[in-house]
């Protein structure tokens, strides 16, 4: 499933005010998705993000890769999500790059 399709059924979320997917190594699959999400709300859960996706995807397309909750979805002047520094900061925080 491309970036794109999981972040639409994410923002369908009514506590997720923002989102971008991206793809991280992973040693068995080669990639798995992972999340980033701007919360509406502060007890917003990876735990619900998983149950609200639960039935709507495949098992081997969910976030596999994690949910990590930020202030902010980095974005280029024109609103393009940039996936790039979102990956490249996944990788130098977890000592893969």
């Amino acid at each position: 499933m491309a970036p794109a399709e999981l972040e639409d059924h994410l923002r369908r979320h009514p506590e997720v005010v923002d989102v971008a997917v991206i793809g991280i190594p992973d040693e068995k699959c080669g990639e798995i998705p992972r999340a980033y999400i701007v919360k509406k709300a502060e007890n917003l859960s990876a735990s619900q993000i998983h149950q609200f996706l639960d039935g709507k995807i495949a098992k081997h397309k969910q976030l596999a890769g994690g949910i990590e909750f930020i202030a902010a979805i980095p974005k280029a002047p024109s609103g393009k999500i940039l996936r790039r520094e979102l990956k490249q900061n996944f990788l130098q925080n977890t000592g893969n790059n």
